[in-house]
């Protein structure tokens, strides 16, 4: 291969990029690159394509798992009319239980119960871990050893943030559930 320019370069990127289904990684991208590329030279590619894209429909963003290009807010409504599967819907205690795991992990089952003040049912948790929102991260060093339950790089992209410091506080969140009345699931 012959040497390329950064503008050549920042194409290869881009094409990846607006091609990849899942947010692309520095090391993906020094794959793609070459090893040779640090990670604060392809930060330099990967600003350069934000401002290449600015005032566009799509914008390139960085979250949890990476980088990735996405529609901007304002036209998803419009996307929406293409798009036939209706969005899941989760029941209060599903969202609960998540909002338990988000804040307060890693987080055993008997603890989201004591907190929530109900027993959890199983299909809660194997919901969130077949949507690949939490995993387990370890066990409890207690008998019994019960999982620790965590909030996954996926449920981060999938909410288009870097890391859970850019999720509302809890009080927020507690604030808009109290009155929100959500359909059973």
């Amino acid at each position: 291969m012959t040497e390329q320019t950064p503008d050549q370069l920042t194409l290869v990127l881009e094409a990846a990029l607006l091609t990849a289904v899942e947010p692309l990684s520095f090391g993906e991208m020094k794959k793609l690159l070459g090893d040779e590329w640090t990670n604060e030279q392809i930060r330099v590619l990967l600003i350069q394509l934000q401002q290449d894209w600015a005032g566009r429909s799509v914008e390139l963003v960085q979250l949890a798992s990476g980088w990735r290009f996405k529609t901007k807010a304002e036209f998803q409504p419009w996307l929406n009319r293409l798009n036939r599967e209706t969005p899941a819907k989760y029941s209060r205690a599903t969202l609960e239980t998540l909002a338990i795991i988000v804040y307060r992990q890693p987080v055993t089952r008997s603890e989201i119960e004591e907190i929530r003040g109900v027993g959890v049912s199983g299909s809660i948790i194997h919901t969130l871990m077949a949507r690949g929102w939490i995993e387990t991260v370890g066990h409890r060093d207690v008998p019994g050893r019960p999982a620790l339950l965590a909030t996954t790089k996926k449920f981060l992209d999938d909410l288009n943030l870097r890391s859970l410091n850019e999720l509302p506080p809890l009080t927020e969140l507690v604030q808009v559930l109290s009155q929100e009345s959500l359909p059973n699931v």
